[in-house]
This record gives structure tokens, sequence and C-alpha cells, in this order.
């Protein structure tokens, strides 16, 4: 992961969320690995001081550096289409801060997860502390955090960061668009609006969540959509769903 990496992540999505043919987004590597993180060598420069420039100045350039990366994985949780990581190997460092923006996790058997910046003398400041404690228990996720090493795929299964398991690369590529195609053989607009909510409800109470529901269902469930799926099931057909969103 480079500078290059984070601004083609946010400039995909941005298409992604413009493109009403997209139902659902898998996130998968075709290296030996999923991720190794950073690129330490591309990332060295951002480290080293510049006699040039008081500290102040470095200091405001790095933070602003980490925010625009920040908005580049923030666009995978603010685009309304489900998105599922498949991962195979090794997932470190940003890697589980990518995934952690997720909404849907599955790996392989080989797989391996850290947050490796504690064992580099850093925080992870790209979404991993944010979001892996919602994801996970609080003490898993302060163990990943507070020693930096390695969890297993089984471990993560146990404690909720993977849905599922696969043997394979093969089987975990099949399996994750098996996934996908169930997903976007519903009602985009209840797809969408169900992460919408969702995403709604992990920022507010649940009084709140009551209420943004409410309205929602007010303004959107008299759809064509809803029409379609009770015609169909009266019919005992599959639906076909028309909403572009």
């Amino acid at each position: 992961m480079d500078d290059g990496f984070f601004t083609a992540v946010g400039k995909a999505f941005d298409q992604i969320i413009n493109d009403s043919d997209i139902r659902v987004i898998i996130i998968r590597s075709e290296g030996k690995l999923f991720t190794a993180g950073l690129d330490l060598k591309s990332a060295g420069g951002l480290f080293a001081s510049d006699d040039t420039k008081d500290k102040a100045t470095q200091s405001l350039e790095f933070y602003h550096l980490i925010k625009r990366w920040q908005k580049c994985f923030s666009k995978i949780q603010e685009c309304p289409k489900p998105v599922i990581a498949a991962i195979h190997n090794k997932c470190i460092g940003g890697g589980v801060d990518l995934i952690s923006w997720c909404d849907i996790r599955l790996c392989t058997a080989d797989a391996e997860f850290a947050i490796k910046e504690t064992k580099l003398a850093m925080v992870a400041d790209l979404g991993t502390m944010q979001r892996i404690g919602r994801i996970t228990s609080q003490g898993f996720a302060r163990e990943m955090a507070f020693t930096g090493e390695p969890v297993s795929a089984d471990r993560a299964l146990q404690f909720g960061l993977v849905n599922q398991i696969y043997p394979t690369v093969d089987a975990l590529v099949e399996g994750a668009r098996k996934l996908a195609l169930q997903i976007a053989e519903n009602s985009p607009l209840a797809v969408q609006g169900s992460k919408i909510v969702l995403n709604h409800a992990d920022e507010h109470s649940q009084v709140d969540g009551l209420e943004y529901i409410s309205l929602w269902n007010a303004a959107f469930l008299q759809s064509g959509d809803l029409g379609e799926a009770v015609v169909s099931w009266m019919e005992k057909r599959k639906p076909t769903f028309r909403s572009k969103l």
C-alpha cells in the first residue's frame, strides 16, 4: 500500500457509488497474500525529518496525509452497496484497516490477521481502532492491538472478524461470488437501504435508529420493487427488481 493505492481506492469507490449496474463489491487480491500493509520503503520519506520545514509544518502535513488516506477508506462504508472482503494468506497492518471498513469478511484457512503497527511503534490510524471493537469482542480487539501478533483464521472466525473460512483461494473466490449473487438478487432499494440504516444505527441510539427507520420506510416503502415482490410471490416465481441505484 502506497499513496497511489489509497488514491485508487477512493477513485474506484467514487465510480462504484455512481454506477447503478453495480449491486455488490468484492475486494480481493490476486497476489500471494492479501496485503502486507503499508509499503514502508515508499513511505519512508513520510517519517523522515525535513530540515527545511519547522516541526509544526511537518506535523500538519502528515496530519492532512492521514486524513486523506482515511477518507479514501471511509468511502467503503459510505458506499451504500455491500462490500465483501475476500482475504487469503496474510492481512497485515493497513489490510486490517481496509477490511474493517467492509461489510462482510471471508477468508481462506491459511489467513492471518495482525495489527502490525504496534510492532513498529505506531498506532493504527486508518480505521482499525475505531471499528474492530464493533466487529469483534472488545477483549479480542485489544489483544490484537496491544500485542501486534498474528491471529489465525480459526480465531478470527471464533471472534466474528470473518463470517466464513474456505479451504483454498479458488473456494474463497467462488464463495464470495455466490454470496454476492445472493445479495444482488434482492431489491437494490432494500439492500442499500439496509446498509444505510445499519450504518446509522452504529452511530446513534436505539431511539434515534427507530425514528430513522420509520422515516426511511415512510419515504421508500411504496416502491415498484415491493409490488414486484408481492406479485412474484403470488405467482410463485423469482422476482425481477428494476430499481436502479
